[in-house]
């Protein structure tokens, strides 16, 4: 749908969890308190306003959390979602911990893309950032994504003094693997105020230096703000989401569901709407459509300044990563 600044908003983030099995940058869940079951949509409840945000024209929906493949049942409500909705374009955004025994049966269900978070190739550099020593499964499951078929991208957040040493070893893996390599300029949300992020200007600097045809990639690779840059040494392209060097508010065509159910208009404020107080108080499909059309209407145009502005306070596993 169109809102009132004349953009096209038919993108979506839906969050299923907000609990994760690793200490990640995002999520530190050790600091996160429990939620009941009733906290959190069930699943035909999202089902339910998936097929009612289809009809206002959202096309493409991202499942993602906290980790996703920590609720039970993640893997069947995608098989849903892609059978039960007019929704066209489905992916899912890990950290691939428990991805493995999943792989074959998500590329059976035409998963249309899988985002997976690495931050490190060093074992130990990723056990630092994550609080544990997963590496080696995360990496089974990322050749394994890729053997199986699946669109493969991989989201790196740069953090200077923590793992900028791994992002030319990152952008090296785009020489032998089909996957796509984005780097995603760190936002000061919850817990990131205390680090400091490295823009993607610095990084394209570092990596022309080695990739000296690297040159614009005018290809789509999704529906984000991406920019992308290719060349003849990658077998895919390099993308970078920068929301420091390239403000990219009144293009923005996404919203996010969270788990407990309020629908966000910008990840970097705290304005939304409560969806599942209408669903569990009766409300019609018709009544929740209005409500998500006029809340959508008032999405704001540009909310995000720079890193000194105040904005959300929570963690990304209770928003959506």
């Amino acid at each position: 749908m169109r809102d009132s600044h004349d953009r096209l908003i038919d993108y979506m983030r839906v969050s299923i969890t907000d609990r994760c099995n690793l200490r990640c940058r995002y999520c530190m869940p050790d600091d996160l308190p429990l939620l009941s079951h009733d906290d959190i949509l069930r699943y035909e409840e999202i089902i339910r306003l998936c097929e009612i945000f289809a009809k206002i024209g959202i096309r493409a929906i991202k499942v993602t959390g906290g980790e996703p493949l920590a609720r039970k049942g993640c893997v069947e409500f995608i098989g849903e979602l892609k059978a039960r909705t007019a929704i066209e374009h489905v992916t899912l955004t890990t950290n691939a911990v428990l991805l493995e025994p999943y792989v074959e049966k998500l590329a059976g269900l035409k998963l249309d893309g899988i985002n997976i978070s690495l931050d490190s190739l060093d074992s130990e550099t990723y056990k630092k950032i994550t609080g544990k020593n997963e590496f080696h499964r995360v990496w089974r499951s990322l050749n394994a994504a890729v053997e199986a078929g699946l669109c493969v991208k991989i989201n790196m957040v740069p953090i200077k003094g923590i793992n900028e040493r791994d992002i030319v070893s990152i952008v090296r893996l785009a020489e032998t693997l089909p996957i796509n390599v984005r780097f995603i300029e760190l936002m000061p949300t919850g817990v990131n105020n205390g680090f400091k992020g490295i823009s993607g200007i610095e990084i394209r600097r570092l990596l022309q230096k080695i990739y000296l045809d690297l040159t614009p990639d005018l290809s789509a690779y999704g529906f984000g703000p991406a920019s992308y840059f290719k060349s003849k040494l990658l077998k895919r392209s390099i993308g970078f989401i920068k929301s420091f060097d390239n403000h990219f508010c009144e293009s923005c065509n996404r919203v996010r569901l969270t788990s407990e159910g309020y629908l966000k208009l910008c990840l970097y404020q705290e304005d939304g709407l409560e969806l599942r107080r209408m669903l569990r108080s009766g409300a019609s499909d018709n009544e929740i459509e209005a409500a998500i059309a006029q809340a959508i209407y008032q999405k704001p145009k540009h909310r995000y300044v720079n890193a000194n502005q105040n904005g959300e306070i929570k963690k990304m596993s209770r928003i959506g990563g």
